[in-house]
């Protein structure tokens, strides 16, 4: 299903003392707060997974925002966008749609970080789900390694991704562009695929991640990240990329309308003054409102929630300040897994 379709409620992980984020817990207990908060002022339902209660209760400094409810669980990291489950409608002939939820297999993006709790959160949500909180089918998928920011979809089935993590040798052990599409086809109802070969972000953990560099939206629109710097380390690469997309076209045949969001200025990790995969493309689409990350650049901060603004018209659009999101490399979109109705 689409992003932009209806959502039941958004997925998010707390960062705690026993995760990467324990040197810099405040800075990004503050961001988490702050997206949970936006959600939850636009009536938007969130599930916070915490390994215990006292933490939730410390992040919103005593009680929890409307709609905001917690799960108890374990897990290695907090990029739920990755391990946390897809959404599918299935519709068949007369019979009654069906909305399941799948759950594939998430092995640390290639083996690079420790999953193994990460990869068992969706049973183990799936398992204590007892309230009725919600009732889709589970669909188990785990026989198959595929990260939520690998895929872009239209919930039409059209599905955009980058062959550079699909065909990863990490993965799957490196299938070929065919074997994906006929796996992807079977699991999730895709008949039309978009691959990109070229566009990276420097810094990025994740074998290049479709969410960090193009996005399909409504009326056949992709959003991408370009760069207009040629003395930026980028700017062949996306270039590239850009004349990739120019030649796309949609299941109809038609082309995409293309819109490009600006690349943020240099950002440099503090610590060991490495280049940090900042991108304005990974943003969170929700019924109401869009979240879109900022990083202390008021013109490209500005710019790119005004270009995320005209394509998402119909809905509010809300800055997140994530400069410690960064930090670890990933961003808001990474952050956060939706749930379709």
């Amino acid at each position: 299903m689409a992003e932009w379709e209806p959502q039941e409620r958004v997925l998010l992980t707390l960062p705690d003392k026993n995760t990467d984020w324990a040197y810099m817990l405040d800075e990004v207990w503050a961001c988490y707060s702050s997206i949970i908060r936006c959600l939850s002022s636009y009536g938007v339902p969130v599930t916070l997974f915490v390994r215990n209660t006292d933490d939730a209760v410390s992040l919103f400094d005593g009680s929890l925002p409307d709609g905001v409810t917690t799960v108890v669980m374990s897990y290695n990291d907090t990029w739920i966008r990755d391990y946390g489950p897809l959404s599918i409608e299935h519709v068949r002939g007369g019979e009654p749609r069906r909305r399941l939820l799948a759950d594939f297999g998430f092995n640390g993006w290639g083996l690079k970080f420790a999953s193994c709790d990460d990869n068992l959160v969706n049973a183990r949500y799936f398992g204590c789900n007892t309230d009725g909180t919600f009732n889709p089918e589970y669909l188990n998928c785990r026989g198959y390694e595929l990260e939520g920011g690998s895929v872009e979809t239209d919930g039409r089935g059209t599905l955009l991704t980058t062959s550079s993590c699909l065909c990863s040798p990490n993965r799957n052990g490196g299938l070929s562009r065919g074997q994906a599409e006929r796996t992807l086809s079977r699991l999730l109802g895709i008949d039309h695929f978009l691959w990109l070969d070229h566009g990276y972000l420097v810094g990025d953990d994740t074998d290049g991640h479709i969410d960090t560099l193009a996005r399909i939206c409504p009326g056949d629109v992709i959003i991408y990240v370009g760069c207009q710097n040629p003395d930026d380390e980028h700017y062949a690469e996306l270039a590239a990329m850009k004349r990739e997309l120019e030649t796309f076209k949609t299941r109809d045949g038609h082309k995409y309308n293309l819109v490009e969001l600006p690349l943020p200025s240099a950002i440099f990790d503090p610590e060991d003054g490495h280049r940090l995969p900042a991108t304005y493309a990974n943003y969170l689409v929700t019924d109401r409102v869009v979240l879109v990350p900022s990083y202390g650049q008021q013109h490209e901060d500005d710019l790119a929630a005004g270009i995320i603004q005209s394509v998402y018209s119909d809905r509010a659009v809300k800055s997140i300040d994530c400069r410690a999101l960064i930090r670890q490399h990933g961003s808001l979109h990474c952050a956060t897994m939706q749930i379709n109705k």
